[in-house]
């Protein structure tokens, strides 16, 4: 997550960056100095792994996996892409770009790179171009979300600036997947699942976080993170098992929600007048409002994080 634009000193060493690796192993840290890596291995610690302090301004570093291979973006020159080996400490290649570079996204297939207008999909192997994205919708934030998993490698990025269109691109064939009308405002967040069978957005609402199946597009589930309003949502983030979705936002509050399907039980007859008032209260539902009746059937939070601060830009994952 890039935090240049962040208001006032952002802590120690001037952060500008932070995110985590596709598989929560590691943290890594860019800022004025350069950038850093955390391993994730032990939840008593944060124990840093390695240090570079050969780059400045680093507003953008993607690691794959707990490879050498690290993706880089200094804020002096915010066009070009540098791939780096960080163990022996050299250039693999660089890349310019017609425009600032707001995100880059890395599996074992594809490298892909996000400027507001277009995306570019590399093959990771040799770094060639294999196919171009242009005239994407403005996307001042560089929000997208690439599938880790190599038979699902699927991209997914807005496809809309005024309303939650979500395009899904498949990388390996190159060629468009599905279009999902995920929410009415413009999209805040996007993120799969390990397996690249699930997609999570949420909007600029930051009220409903809704998951998908990719590639079909089907709603799959459908959580409220609260009725509060003014609120961003900053990132979503499936467990390593696609079993819990955790939300953060610029409240104090992070949501983890459990994805598990409900098993429909025979109807019984209620024996109590409360049984009896909520069964009538949920056939109901049927003859209110999509807005009403889509709150009756909304997941809530299966547990909350509070953190000592609000107001910043924050990211979060599910290690194990």
């Amino acid at each position: 997550m890039n935090l240049a634009g962040q208001s006032g000193d952002a802590g120690s060493g001037h952060l500008l960056f932070a995110n985590f690796n596709q598989d929560n192993t590691s943290l890594a840290v860019g800022s004025k100095s350069g950038y850093k890596f955390f391993s994730l291995s032990s939840v008593d610690k944060l124990e840093q792994i390695y240090e570079c302090t050969d780059t400045e301004d680093v507003c953008i570093v993607e690691r794959l996996f707990s490879s050498s291979l690290v993706a880089i973006v200094s804020l002096k020159a915010p066009r070009k892409l540098k791939v780096c080996h960080f163990k022996k400490g050299t250039e693999i290649c660089n890349y310019s770009y017609s425009n600032t570079i707001l995100a880059v996204k890395l599996n074992r297939q594809r490298l892909i790179v996000c400027l507001e207008e277009s995306l570019y999909i590399h093959n990771i192997r040799d770094m060639k171009v294999l196919h171009t994205i242009r005239e994407t919708p403005p996307n001042p934030a560089g929000l997208c979300a690439l599938s880790i998993n190599n038979d699902n490698c699927y991209l997914a990025y807005p496809g809309s600036a005024t309303i939650g269109e979500v395009q899904v691109f498949d990388t390996i064939n190159l060629r468009a997947a599905n279009m999902i009308p995920a929410h009415d405002s413009p999209l805040a967040a996007l993120a799969f699942d390990a397996s690249g069978t699930k997609l999570a957005t949420a909007s600029e609402k930051g009220t409903v976080i809704r998951v998908f199946s990719i590639p079909e597009g089907q709603k799959l589930f459908e959580f409220r993170r609260g009725v509060k309003r003014c609120v961003s949502i900053c990132s979503l983030a499936f467990s390593m098992d696609g079993m819990f979705l955790s939300a953060s936002s610029n409240t104090e509050t992070v949501h983890i929600f459990k994805l598990e399907t409900v098993k429909e039980k025979p109807q019984e007859e209620p024996t109590t007048w409360t049984g009896y008032f909520g069964k009538v209260l949920m056939a109901s539902t049927s003859y209110l409002p999509s807005q009403v009746t889509e709150m009756f059937n909304q997941g809530r939070a299966f547990a909350t994080v509070r953190l000592p601060f609000c107001g910043h830009k924050n990211i979060c994952a599910l290690a194990t």
